[in-house]
């Protein structure tokens, strides 16, 4: 081995041992990542997101004859579940996981608009999904869905329901 090549190697070896106290410093100041979620809002920000994309797929289906209330609940799924599903696997943050399912039991419990001075007509569920004939067109008048969010500190578990406006 040359001199070149020794004075090379010495070098390398004191630049290592300078980064050994940097190194110990950033582990004794508690720089390491953090284990735990520091956001504990995330059934909150779901349950937002969730209005919003009920919202539009209720747009979507709403305007239907009541005689095909069947159909515009099968549009509202099909324009609701694509973007339930991308929800579910978007990243709300590290190890947090979402399951969004719908809430047949809630649904039973929503009460349809009526009363005087309204003309609305008959209220039936599917599922989670609540429709309302309105001037013999289908409106879709809420979903009930079922929110799990699990993080590193638990699992949350909410009932939401959302009316579409």
């Amino acid at each position: 081995m040359t001199r070149r090549g020794q004075l090379v190697l010495v070098a390398a070896a004191v630049a290592a041992l300078a980064l050994v106290p940097v190194a110990a410093a950033y582990l004794q100041f508690g720089y390491a990542p953090g284990v735990a979620d520091p956001n504990p809002d995330h059934d909150e920000r779901v349950a937002g997101e969730l209005d919003r994309l009920a919202d539009d797929a209720a747009e979507a289906a709403t305007g239907r004859p009541w005689s095909e209330r069947e159909v515009a609940i099968r549009e509202f799924r099909a324009a609701l579940g694509p973007r339930v599903d991308i929800l579910e696997t978007s990243r709300l943050g590290d190890a947090v996981a979402v399951r969004v399912t719908e809430n047949g039991t809630a649904a039973a419990g929503v009460a349809c608009p009526g009363g005087p001075g309204r003309a609305f007509g008959d209220c039936e569920r599917d599922g989670g999904v609540v429709v309302q004939e309105r001037a013999n067109e289908t409106v879709v008048v809420a979903v009930a869905l079922d929110v799990r969010v699990t993080t590193p500190d638990g699992t949350t578990r909410v009932t939401h329901v959302v009316r579409p406006s």
